[in-house]
């Protein structure tokens, strides 16, 4: 940290804390809090999971040794780090409906707009070119998932919320359908007292919920059975045993956030980026189905479904198609489909073509 930095009066220091928070709301972000770099207990959780393998084939999350919980490694002289949390849950929309009808297709919530990567890294970009106008010799990086970071983490040592049983950040007054970043920064800034908290007490909603029984315990997610892990993370074969729990979810899973009691408080966004595209909060799975590559590549331009690339997405319906309730339309379908695709496609809607028989 340069001399000029450590000379700022504590006086201005507190003002520009608050100016972060004016900033951060004029930019979009429900909440802004300010914590040290300090990861090592949960660096420690970290290699401990990653020990028993419940990160399955994301062999990211081993990868970069402890950069994950020393923040410092990403960005030199790094003292703080802001986070930020900016809500996503589009208005008017009934997602629940569509989960419960098994011929629709269910996209997680976060994935139906605008992939939210580059619109929070731009804010944050933002927030920090704020902040250096006021302060000189100032050093930052905007990061939104975009680095081995530990954000649920910062989060919670920032004072946005507590860490639930279902390892997501939970907030008293706006649950836990939000996204999250951090900026990086060499200023000593005032920190925010961590969220101490934990306010699951004895519930246990969204454990029992997991279709795929995906928690080993409290806290503790076993991603091999995660279906966000296993429609968007996984390539090659989704296990036959998971199948059936899948249901019509061919993007993620919500469901943990849906069956937590804290959602009940959850805000709708006011960013026109994450309204739903494509009317893909209400598609059928036989609409999906019939989407060649080249529409594929062109609905999902800009989205994060873009991610988990045209065969599984394939892949991901034809299971979705085998859950569903039988119908000589779904079967037309598959057989229709099957000499057009790879042979992992093919190994899932042979499996679907089964399951249709059997009904």
């Amino acid at each position: 940290m340069s001399d000029e930095l450590q000379l700022i009066p504590p006086a201005v220091m507190a003002r520009l804390r608050q100016q972060l928070t004016d900033w951060g709301n004029e930019l979009g972000f429900q909440q802004v809090g300010v914590t040290n770099i300090e990861l090592n207990e949960h660096g420690e959780r970290l290699q401990e999971w990653l020990k028993q393998g419940y990160h399955g084939s994301m062999h990211y999350m081993a990868d970069h040794g402890d950069m994950r919980w020393k923040p410092d490694a990403l960005l030199p002289g790094t003292l703080r780090v802001i986070s930020v949390r900016m809500d996503y849950l589009a208005p008017h929309i009934d997602l629940i409906s569509q989960l419960r009808n098994p011929d629709r297709a269910y996209v997680s919530r976060y994935a139906l707009g605008r992939d939210y990567h580059k619109l929070i890294r731009k804010r944050l970009t933002l927030l920090g070119q704020k902040l250096a106008t006021e302060v000189e010799q100032l050093g930052f990086r905007a990061f939104v998932d975009s680095a081995p970071i530990l954000e649920r983490a910062l989060a919670n040592k920032a004072g946005l919320g507590w860490i639930g049983k279902n390892t997501m950040l939970i907030n008293r007054q706006a649950g836990s359908y939000f996204f999250l970043g951090e900026l990086l920064t060499n200023l000593p800034l005032p920190m925010d007292a961590p969220y101490q908290q934990d306010h699951c007490g004895r519930c246990t909603a969204c454990l029992e919920i997991c279709p795929t029984q995906a928690f080993v315990g409290p806290h503790i997610l076993d991603a091999r059975r995660c279906i966000s892990y296993l429609t968007i993370e996984l390539d090659g074969p989704i296990p036959v045993e998971l199948r059936k729990g899948m249901g019509n979810r061919i993007f993620g899973c919500d469901d943990c956030q849906i069956g937590c009691p804290w959602n009940r408080f959850s805000k709708p966004t006011t960013e026109t980026d994450f309204t739903p595209r494509h009317q893909l909060d209400k598609a059928t799975l036989l609409e999906l189905f019939q989407w060649d590559e080249n529409t594929f590549l062109k609905k999902t331009e800009g989205m994060p479904i873009r991610r988990t690339g045209y065969e599984n997405w394939q892949r991901n319906i034809a299971v979705a198609l085998g859950n569903a309730p039988a119908s000589l339309d779904v079967v037309a379908a598959l057989e229709n489909k099957r000499p057009q695709v790879s042979a992992l496609v093919q190994q899932h809607i042979d499996w679907a073509l089964a399951q249709q028989q059997a009904r």
